[in-house]
């Protein structure tokens, strides 16, 4: 399935498992249950997912099952997790907000494109007629026909292949869902979506997508620009002839000023996962700045950004900032507090190190401009940025982060 960087954790009622939850599982006692229901509570339905029937399938697939067993006690919190091969299986909300944008039908025939884990597609199994999913990479593909045979995932049908090709026997496709990131819209897809057809698509450079979503209208794609994400591109040729590639060797931090906002929706350009924040006229500088306000402890109040950064060559950064706050207090657990966090992922997207910049916990009632220096790991080759409340309370605004490299 798709692979969005790992891992940043990000659940309206306990679902009872019916036609879309194969019967075997249905059966059986379930003691992952209240766990589902909580995810969907917690990180789908709060966070603006509303359609019934997609908070109904994501309250029944058996998300456990599509992670490596040493990941399945976080298989229903939001984030994604490590499949192996580079990849990774899309976080819950993710997964939700793309199928809610398909506005699915049963009678429709759908095509993912996905990396592996078969997620998707599963979710998608009880809300449509077929499924036809073509997986990229060949070991996780055979795992995955394997375990949607022996869920009983009848109506989802699986390929190993070149996805961006897509399934030419099958097609017309009702639906598309691309769970990985191409630079553009692959030609193969736009021919084989049914006209008045929709499709989805994480689009841009590597470490910054879009949300795209796209309607066929007389043989045409019509485009609605919808949130930024942070999505791993697929592995092989159409990644290598990417024309806008990285530069580890000049890593930035994108709309740090927040002053670009395109589409005029509040949010900010080029920061995805937004939880709890929005744009502000308040400004230390220019005319915009980010206000998260959060009221629950223990809640998500936060931004990411991603971007390539080679810690062979840059073992240094210097990170300033501004930023005011009230009311603060901390949240239930150690990390949640406001600040800012560096994650670091080697060449495999594993994990290997965070820098923590933080704990603001006393009010700034006045803008306030602060800098300090991090260490960067040194085999570290990408980097997730969280900046915000982070889990706890009250009110922060933050404007003026960058990012500069000490050679």
């Amino acid at each position: 399935m798709s692979r969005i960087l790992k891992p940043i954790t990000f659940t309206i009622l306990a679902v009872i498992c019916s036609a879309s939850c194969p019967s075997s599982y249905a059966q059986s006692r379930d003691p992952y249950a209240p766990e589902r229901a909580k995810m969907v509570e917690e990180y789908i339905s709060s966070e603006g997912v509303k359609d019934p029937r997609v908070l109904e399938a994501m309250g029944t697939v058996p998300r456990h099952l599509f992670v490596r067993p040493n990941f399945r006690y976080l298989a229903y919190t939001d984030q994604a997790l490590d499949i192996g091969f580079k990849q990774t299986i899309s976080p819950p909300f993710i997964v939700a907000y793309m199928t809610e944008m398909l506005a699915t039908k049963p009678t429709d025939k759908v095509l993912e494109i996905g990396t592996g884990s078969g997620y998707q597609a599963a979710v998608l199994s009880g809300l449509v007629q077929d499924v036809y999913t073509i997986e990229i990479v060949e070991p996780l593909g055979q795992r995955t026909q394997k375990l949607l045979k022996r869920l009983k995932y009848d109506n989802v049908h699986t390929k190993i292949g070149d996805g961006y090709q897509g399934w030419p026997e099958h097609a017309p496709f009702d639906k598309i869902i691309v769970t990985c990131s191409p630079e553009s819209v692959p030609a193969p897809l736009v021919e084989q979506l049914k006209e008045g057809g929709r499709m989805i698509v994480p689009l841009g450079e590597r470490y910054q997508q879009v949300f795209y979503l796209f309607e066929k209208e007389n043989g045409k794609l019509k485009q609605t620009k919808l949130l930024p994400t942070l999505f791993v591109p697929m592995t092989g040729q159409m990644e290598e002839l990417r024309k806008v590639k990285p530069d580890p060797l000049n890593p930035r931090i994108i709309n740090g000023g927040f002053e670009d906002d395109e589409n005029e929706d509040g949010l900010a350009d080029h920061w995805h996962y937004v939880r709890r924040g929005e744009l502000s006229d308040e400004s230390s500088a220019g005319r915009k700045s980010i206000r998260f306000e959060n009221s629950e402890s223990g809640r998500m109040s936060h931004m990411l950004q991603g971007m390539a950064i080679d810690g062979s060559r840059i073992s240094e950064a210097r990170v300033s900032w501004a930023m005011k706050s009230e009311n603060i207090r901390s949240g239930r657990a150690a990390q949640q507090q406001p600040g800012i966090a560096f994650y670091f992922y080697d060449s495999r997207r594993l994990p290997i190190g965070r820098v923590a910049i933080g704990p603001w916990l006393a009010d700034q009632e006045d803008w306030k401009r602060s800098s300090t220096v991090i260490k960067i790991p040194r085999n570290a080759k990408e980097a997730i940025i969280q900046a915000g409340l982070n889990g706890s309370t009250g009110i922060l605004y933050l404007d003026e982060i960058q990012l500069t490299p000490i050679r």
